[in-house]
């Protein structure tokens, strides 16, 4: 592998900067676990801030430029900084204008009546930021091998690497990368706009790149043009491929472009996430005293659920989880009669959409000597439950990579997880697989097949020689960002082979 690549990495959120959602997670991890390969990584970011007010984070104060973009009939002068943090590893390049990024939201605000809305103007924004980008590249004169865009607000950095820059000798030899981590958010709006983004009307046509059911769809639009693409588990590329509905729309365009498309793991945060090491939890533990330790937290956690102290034997399953269909929210709403039979304890942590909080209130008042709903954000609990948990529970209806099944590997919680996506990818049903089985999977998105491999999941957990196997099993996989760099590193090499006649032709 050739190492010392550059890397520009364009993302609309990283941690500790911003953060809405897991992109978020991936945009700060992966960077560091590039650069301890030996890559020089350049993150590029929005400059959020208050809309009054400085910037949140410490800028140097030289070196900054600014470069006018124009969106439709406005110039937008955008000026890019550099963060001026020496505890900070990598370079970051904020792109800052305060009319396009200074907002109480990443991507929309609170409306009273409606809840959320994204703001109207967010194809300018994020089209102004990658261009701003680019044109940055080009008057510096920086030379990057990759230019790594992820998710619909960074895709159009690749429509433009090659309409607008394929003759330019500073950038033509750089070649992009797609990362979708969501398919489901494409980056769509209304066709009248499509003047906003400085491309010739021409580009917007039917069945054009850029034309979605007479929408501009950003997403599609790198989807197209990237010379390379992934998305976070090899099962979810596949399905997004093959689903219409996990397609969203965009299967076909997907399939057109099937031998550039592949799927790479997220990796996750062993320093954060991991019992030896974790001081959120009561007791931390290894996997060679995981019985002692898993005992402790389990104690501490059934006690802080106030669940009965007679009922403390019992298995506990836990759920970490956004309260939305999605994630499987209808099918634990249907079998909750079946759980309170099933003779089991079970703590849930999250928030969503109302109907949900509205069942589990209920829930909590009828039933709180064997079950208790946290209905809130709560970061140490999270932790508590991983530890304290015997399971955990994730039916998703689809779930691109997931990241709670691979925190309850490494804390011994054996999962029980739908057969979809990264799901697919980590957990190995322990009865079909008896030799290598780390939790209990089932395929059909029903009630009844999730209350089967629950039962199973209850079965195992009564023969205590078998269930430390599947639970050392777990404890010992590793979902390190290390190996998820390595293969991202032979995706930007494969990136890297193909000739710019390919990288710029319209695929």
């Amino acid at each position: 592998m050739a190492a010392g690549l550059t890397i520009l990495f364009v993302s609309s959120e990283v941690v500790p900067f911003s953060k809405s959602g897991g992109l978020a997670d991936v945009a700060g991890a992966l960077p560091m676990a590039l650069k301890a390969r030996g890559h020089r990584v350049t993150l590029a970011t929005p400059l959020y801030r208050p809309s009054s007010g400085e910037s949140p984070h410490p800028i140097r104060a030289d070196g900054a430029v600014t470069i006018p973009i124009g969106a439709g009939d406005t110039n937008y002068p955008v000026t890019l900084r550099t963060l001026d943090d020496e505890a900070y590893p990598i370079e970051v390049c904020f792109v800052d204008n305060p009319d396009l990024f200074a907002r109480e939201g990443l991507y929309g605000s609170a409306d009273g009546k409606r809840g959320y809305r994204d703001y109207g103007d967010n194809d300018v924004r994020f089209s102004v930021f990658v261009r701003a980008l680019l044109e940055w590249i080009n008057l510096t004169k920086q030379r990057f091998d990759i230019i790594h865009v992820h998710d619909w607000q960074a895709a159009l950095a690749s429509a433009y690497l090659s309409i607008h820059y394929r003759a330019n000798p500073i950038l033509n030899e750089a070649r992009s990368v797609l990362t979708i981590h969501n398919l489901a958010y494409q980056g769509v709006f209304p066709a009248t706009r499509f003047k906003v983004l400085g491309l010739d009307p021409g580009y917007f046509a039917p069945m054009s790149p850029f034309e979605f059911f007479d929408k501009t769809n950003f997403l599609k639009a790198g989807i197209h043009y990237a010379t390379k693409i992934n998305t976070v588990s090899p099962t979810y590329a596949h399905e997004i491929q093959t689903d219409p509905v996990l397609g969203s729309g965009l299967d076909g365009a997907l399939r057109r472009r099937r031998e550039d498309l592949s799927g790479i793991l997220n990796g996750m945060d062993y320093t954060t996430w991991h019992p030896s090491n974790d001081s959120l939890i009561d007791t931390m533990y290894t996997a060679d005293l995981a019985d002692e330790g898993k005992a402790a937290n389990k104690r501490a956690l059934l006690k802080r659920a106030g669940i009965a102290p007679e009922r403390w034997e019992r298995p506990l399953i836990g759920i970490i989880s956004r309260l939305a269909d999605q994630k499987g929210f209808d099918l634990i709403a249907e079998a909750l009669p079946e759980f309170i039979k099933l003779d089991f304890n079970l703590v849930l942590l999250g928030t969503g959409e109302k109907r949900f909080h509205t069942i589990f209130e209920e829930w909590n008042d009828k039933h709180s000597e064997c079950c208790r709903a946290f209905l809130t954000f709560d970061n140490e609990l999270a932790h508590q439950i991983e530890a304290g948990a015997d399971m955990f529970l994730m039916p998703s209806r689809y779930e691109p990579c997931g990241l709670n099944q691979l925190y309850s590997l490494a804390y011994g919680t054996v999962p029980i997880v739908r057969y979809t996506g990264g799901l697919a990818d980590t957990v190995s049903d322990a009865d079909l697989n008896p030799g290598t089985g780390t939790g209990f999977v089932f395929e059909e998105y029903s009630c009844e097949a999730m209350l089967n491999a629950i039962t199973r999941a209850l079965r195992a957990y009564k023969n205590p020689e078998r269930w430390a196997v599947i639970r050392a099993r777990g404890m010992a996989a590793d979902f390190s960002w290390d190996r998820s760099a390595k293969q991202y590193e032979d995706l930007y090499e494969r990136a890297l082979r193909v000739d710019a006649a390919t990288a710029f032709h319209h695929h």
